[in-house]
């Protein structure tokens, strides 16, 4: 053993000559599998210790020594991932049997199993509503509205911040965009009607008198600025994180070059960030359909029903207002196959756009 020790120690600068980012991991399966080193070494005393560890190197980077390593250390694997999986489990695949509620005429007596089958009916009495449409257009438009006007901003915020060197005022001006964040909807759906009311700052400081929440064709309008303002600050974390990590010498050699500020975000900024705008925009477009019901219900008013009814109020109404669950789950199925459909599709135009990469 204390020759296999001597001879370890000697060849061990060689293996750290020829591949330095592994000379730890050496050491420790050294330290922790000496007894299996010095077999082998038994057995082949012409073999080079610098060899066998090179060996044991690769046998661990493989793919059957990571299902080794998982099988000796399980139980950290279960202790990181059981609350997760747990979580995931109740509050996401458990509730997925509701979904039977949208082919069954479901009755509390009779329980989900017990009600009797009614297949298609809801989903042909919604599609045959005469307000069908007009709900999925003021769906979509809110949806798609948002996120034209709502996609971009986090990008040039995080671009504008990029540009501010001093780091002082770069962190104050974070705190100012990051704060409305942290603003319930409920509470940010109270300040925008006290701000649009009649007596409000906004009629004050133009000097009208308008009540821009009875207003159909201002709802979208109210709904989009808010939430803008809400959520764009936090949503360009992901994009400064990202342009904090690139390249500063292609910037510097940018400026080398006679780029001017435009050029460089142009040529520098934006392409460091372009897998991350990939693939917000593919999220975002295959959610065009997931608004929450809250702020648009804590927004709406008898009169802006007309282009404030959307898909989620309708089953919120339906459902818990009404007591209709069948007919209000079978809407809310409709909404989530949308979604995928949409996600598929927005998924795959980006594949062909952006040179096959997508999701």
């Amino acid at each position: 053993m204390k020759r296999f020790i001597q001879n370890f120690t000697k060849n061990l600068l060689s293996v750290a000559l020829t591949d330095k980012g592994r000379t730890e991991r050496a050491v420790l399966i050294f330290l922790k599998e000496r007894e299996t080193l010095h077999a082998r070494f038994q057995q082949g005393m012409g073999t080079r210790m610098e060899d066998i560890v090179k060996k044991e190197l690769q046998t661990k980077g493989s793919v059957s020594g990571k299902l080794r390593y998982i099988r000796t250390n399980w139980q950290l694997y279960v202790i990181f991932l059981l609350p997760a999986l747990l979580l995931t489990i109740v509050f996401k695949y458990v509730p997925m049997a509701g979904v039977l509620l949208a082919f069954k005429d479901y009755s509390a007596m009779q329980g989900i199993l017990g009600s009797p089958w009614v297949g298609l009916k809801y989903f042909k009495r919604f599609l045959a509503s005469p307000d069908f449409m007009s709900y999925l257009m003021n769906t979509l438009k809110l949806s798609l509205y948002g996120l034209l006007w709502g996609f971009p901003v986090p990008i040039l915020l995080a671009l504008l911040l990029n540009r501010i060197r001093h780091t002082g005022l770069k962190k104050k001006v974070q705190l100012l965009i990051y704060a409305p964040n942290f603003i319930s909807v409920i509470v940010l759906c109270g300040m925008v009607r006290i701000f649009l009311s009649p007596v409000g700052p906004l009629n004050q400081l133009l000097g009208l008198d308008y009540n821009y929440m009875t207003m159909p064709q201002a709802f979208r309008t109210i709904y989009i600025a808010s939430g803008i303002w809400q959520g764009a600050g936090w949503a360009s974390i992901l994009y400064t994180a990202a342009l904090a990590n690139s390249s500063q010498e292609l910037t510097e050699a940018a400026i080398i070059d006679g780029a001017n500020v435009f050029q460089q975000i142009k040529n520098v900024d934006l392409p460091a960030i372009k897998n991350i705008i990939v693939i917000q925009f593919i999220l975002q477009a295959g959610n065009l359909m997931s608004i929450g019901f809250e702020k648009a219900y804590a927004l709406q008013t008898d009169l802006n029903i007309p282009a404030s009814e959307i898909l989620p109020t309708y089953v919120y109404k339906m459902g818990l207002l009404n007591g209709d669950y069948g007919f209000s789950t079978a809407v809310g199925l409709f909404n989530s196959v949308i979604n995928v459909i949409l996600l598929i599709f927005v998924n795959k135009v980006v594949e062909k756009l952006n040179d096959g990469q997508g999701l």
